[in-house]
């Protein structure tokens, strides 16, 4: 018999991965909450068009602390996403695939996404 059969227990919090794993799964992350968002993003235009009455509905529901933090999640998940996928897409035609630039492109994209974002979700209110 070879080793174990035991389940091997994975403590997700201890796995160090490298930042371009993390810019990866952040990747995937902002794809998911742009798709799901989607829907609620089509129900708050359809009310917006359909009067004056609609619009400040929408209007009233962007501001305060709830609004700012949608506005501000939505604009990481879409800065986020546009970045890292023009990140892949040079990767892909082997620019800067090398050890440095990677890591820096990873890390730039990882701080520029929510520092655009701040400032998007402030500038729209």
């Amino acid at each position: 018999m070879h080793g174990s059969t035991r389940p091997v227990f994975l403590n997700l919090l201890q796995i160090r991965l490298p930042v371009a794993g993390v810019l990866s799964i952040a990747h995937r992350v902002s794809g998911v909450l742009l798709f799901l968002a989607l829907p609620l993003l089509i129900g708050l235009l359809e009310l917006a068009l359909s009067g004056e009455a609609g619009f400040a509905r929408v209007a009233a529901l962007l501001h305060g602390v709830g609004g700012w933090t949608a506005r501000f999640l939505l604009s990481w998940a879409l800065l986020h996403h546009l970045l890292a996928g023009v990140r892949y897409l040079l990767i892909d035609a082997d620019l800067g695939v090398q050890a440095p630039l990677y890591r820096q492109s990873a890390w730039a994209v990882l701080a520029g996404a929510p520092l655009l974002a701040l400032l998007l979700a402030g500038g729209l209110g």
